[in-house]
């Protein structure tokens, strides 16, 4: 049974919506017209969309995706005379508004595979560079051209491009400002796939199947020390070891070993 509901939908066009398939949850970033150019409330609701998320048990994987055959050409730049007027604005809308909105997608603690087609541009990238996995269509589009709008990454929106992709690749699509395919996205890293356009939700459903099929548990650790890892070289305290440990006293660690010694399929209930 497949339910939809709109996060704190705004009167005005664009909007995030929450699809839910089991334990599934289907983001779709909407703005029709606009290619899902994201508006100050489209960065709202996304936040406030994954904070739901991250607080729900049953849901066990991700997608996020654009509507109408495009993933997001970057905020929306109709909204900057207002928005970004001065040295203030431009601060509180990275700051306040981007910012949390992307960590939020970083945070989420269930895996999040972002399936892009059309273009992803800009803040569409930088919400696509949060996510764990990336699928997309051989004809996707990708880039940061904002060298031509007078103004650099912030440094909250540049971090996650950085992890994924490094410093080097990271400042060839900034300073060059190119929008380039998906076979060269693939190469440097910012793409997990590249599938035909028909292929796309084929794909993107068998990794979908294939993450729940896992123990959700699992996950979420595999999640979590990754962020860590990456975050920090420092080694980890003896209290982070014992965190980490602690799922060997699991059900799903007990039903995974049971079934794969029985030869059966586990059954796993994230406990």
């Amino acid at each position: 049974m497949t339910t939809q509901a709109t996060v704190n939908p705004q009167p005005a066009a664009g909007k995030v919506i929450l699809e839910r398939e089991g334990a599934l949850a289907k983001v779709v970033l909407s703005h029709p017209g606009r290619l899902n150019a994201i508006t100050v409330g489209m960065w709202q609701q996304l936040r406030e969309t994954f904070t739901a998320i991250a607080a729900d048990p049953q849901i066990r994987c991700v997608t996020v995706r654009g509507a109408d055959g495009q993933f997001a050409a970057g905020a929306d730049i109709r909204e900057f005379p207002q928005v970004r007027a001065d040295e203030a604005a431009v601060m509180r809308y990275h700051r306040d508004i981007l910012a949390p909105a992307l960590a939020a997608v970083a945070a989420c603690p269930q895996p999040v595979i972002a399936v892009i087609e059309g273009v992803c541009v800009g803040g569409g990238m930088e919400i696509a560079a949060q996510c764990d996995l990336r699928i997309a269509a051989s004809g996707a589009r990708f880039g940061v051209p904002i060298n031509r709008l007078g103004f650099p990454m912030a440094p909250d929106e540049m971090r996650g491009l950085l992890a994924l992709v490094g410093r080097a690749n990271t400042l060839a699509i900034l300073l060059e400002g190119r929008v380039f395919d998906a076979q060269e996205a693939l190469r440097m890293g910012l793409l997990t796939r590249v599938v035909e356009a028909a292929r796309l939700d084929e794909e993107a459903q068998s990794s979908v199947q294939a993450i729940l099929r896992g123990a959700p548990l699992a996950a979420r650790a595999n999640k979590q020390i990754a962020a860590r890892l990456t975050a920090s070289a420092a080694a980890l305290s003896e209290a982070e070891y014992q965190h980490f440990f602690s799922y060997a006293d699991s059900r799903d660690h007990k039903e995974g070993v049971r079934a794969f010694l029985a030869g059966e399929k586990p059954i796993f209930h994230g406990e």
